[in-house]
């Protein structure tokens, strides 16, 4: 979103000791605005896309800025999935500090969408396409914000290195900060690191808050399978492996994990009582004591609380059959089990 963008380059221009509390310059707010154009519009999806020219491009600006060869690595696990790690020379009084981003989005059919997801459109002061939110948008201001501190001379007490990374932050074993890790590790050894940025808390347009993520979901997945001896449409039995991993989806559909909190979002729910106005307001301070009834409405209330309360599980891909003349003699269904993720407010 605009409002991201926006609110992102703003945090990170004050932090390179900037005094004006305005916004940045026009010339450095298009620089971020056409970088973050040029990744969009490279299709980088997990399975079908490939990460290496954003990675390109990316090197590309920073040579044109005057970052030296040595400060610019390209590169990872496969040639289609190459991460960008760069560096930008501080005094060295203190250790470097680590900036994450990822470059891989999830995938995005045409037909799926109203606009083209892999076209950057900006409408009604938001930004449409595929990795506008997750995670192009922070690539883009960690990298136009770099740009910006080599043109004004700012001279950090430490290096800052931005890591661009393939699938996801973590990358598996293979890739993204494992691969890394495993193989370039003083590439990225920092003191400390921020990954993705963060979000923030408006109200008309007004910001209020901005929120800090001190923990993140554990995800697991699931596969459901439902086996069968099969046999011929045209004589049905009612032992079918189709209606079999359907009741077991409605069930789990109607399912959900218990209402908690812990030491962290009773923080965060007591803060954001102080945020939202009303009734909300009542609720989110209920919800810090412990209320149960007050969890149940605030989860109701919005997506992101109901995951920050709970564990989730959603089945996400189905497949079943193999001809449509014959009763299925295997139909599955992904599942993804997430714990909950464990936000802060400043």
């Amino acid at each position: 979103m605009m409002q991201r963008l926006a609110l992102c380059t703003l945090l990170c221009a004050t932090t390179a000791g900037a005094q004006n509390r305005a916004m940045p310059p026009e010339s450095e707010r298009q620089l971020a605005r056409s970088i973050f154009e040029e990744m969009v519009e490279i299709k980088s999806g997990y399975t079908t896309g490939t990460t290496t020219p954003v990675a390109e491009a990316v090197a590309r600006h920073l040579r044109a800025a005057g970052f030296p060869e040595a400060d610019i690595f390209v590169g990872g696990a496969s040639p289609g999935k190459a991460n960008l790690v760069v560096r930008y020379r501080g005094t060295g009084r203190r250790r470097p500090i680590l900036l994450l981003a990822h470059t891989d989005v999830v995938e995005a059919k045409r037909e799926d969408w109203s606009m083209d997801p892999f076209t950057l459109t900006e409408k009604d002061g938001y930004f449409y396409g595929r990795g506008t939110g997750d995670d192009k948008a922070q690539a883009a201001v960690w990298i136009a914000n770099l740009i910006r501190y080599k043109r004004e001379g700012f001279k950090p007490d430490r290096d800052i290195i931005v890591a661009l990374t393939a699938d996801e932050e973590g990358g598996g074993p293979y890739n993204g900060v494992e691969w890394l890790l495993k193989n370039k590790r003083q590439l990225i050894d920092a003191e400390l690191a921020l990954n993705e940025g963060g979000w923030g808390e408006s109200v008309n347009g007004t910001r209020l808050a901005n929120d800090v993520q001190v923990s993140e979901k554990y995800v697991v997945n699931y596969r459901l399978e439902v086996h069968n001896k099969g046999g011929h449409s045209s004589l049905p039995v009612a032992d079918n492996a189709i209606y079999h991993l359907a009741g077991a989806l409605d069930r789990l559909a109607r399912f959900g994990f218990p209402l908690k909190t812990n030491e962290v979002t009773r923080a965060y729910f007591r803060a954001m009582s102080n945020v939202e106005k009303g009734s909300v307001s009542a609720d989110l301070s209920a919800v810090a004591a412990g209320d149960t009834a007050a969890m149940q409405r605030v989860a109701q209330a919005s997506t992101a609380w109901n995951a920050t309360l709970r564990t989730t599980c959603v089945a996400t891909q189905l497949e079943a059959g193999h001809a449509k003349n014959a009763l299925p003699q295997l139909a599955a269904a992904s599942t993804v089990v997430c714990c909950p993720r464990i936000p802060s407010i400043t």
